[in-house]
């Protein structure tokens, strides 16, 4: 239901944030603590595949959002180090908190268009 003052989002974006959000926080602290080990360690390309998987499905979340020209997938050709994925994954779960922060009140509900 929409409350007056509120942005609001649709179900699909609200199910599909609470489906992926514990997801993306989890390889962001399972990257932030391979990065305290190695910083200059590289991700293989299952884990590259694996978090673009999850990146891509996120982007759609926020593909209407200002945020979403600075979030870029991890290079496959490319292979990161730990400590650059950490830095991406980090700008991920800001921009997926600023959506839920912009589109659900204090309790976390989600304001939902009609």
């Amino acid at each position: 239901m929409s409350r007056k003052g509120y942005d609001s989002t649709t179900k699909v974006k609200a199910d599909a944030h609470d489906a992926t959000y514990g997801l993306l926080r989890a390889a962001y602290k399972e990257m932030q603590e391979l990065s305290k080990k190695r910083a200059d360690g590289t991700l293989s390309p299952g884990q590259v595949k694996l978090i673009n998987r999850l990146l891509v499905d996120v982007k759609a979340i926020l593909q209407d959002e200002a945020s979403s020209k600075y979030l870029d997938l991890l290079d496959d050709d490319k292979l990161p180090k730990n400590s650059e994925a950490v830095l991406v994954l980090s700008q991920w779960a800001a921009a997926m908190d600023k959506f839920k922060g912009q589109y659900a009140d204090y309790n976390g509900n989600w304001n939902l268009r009609k």
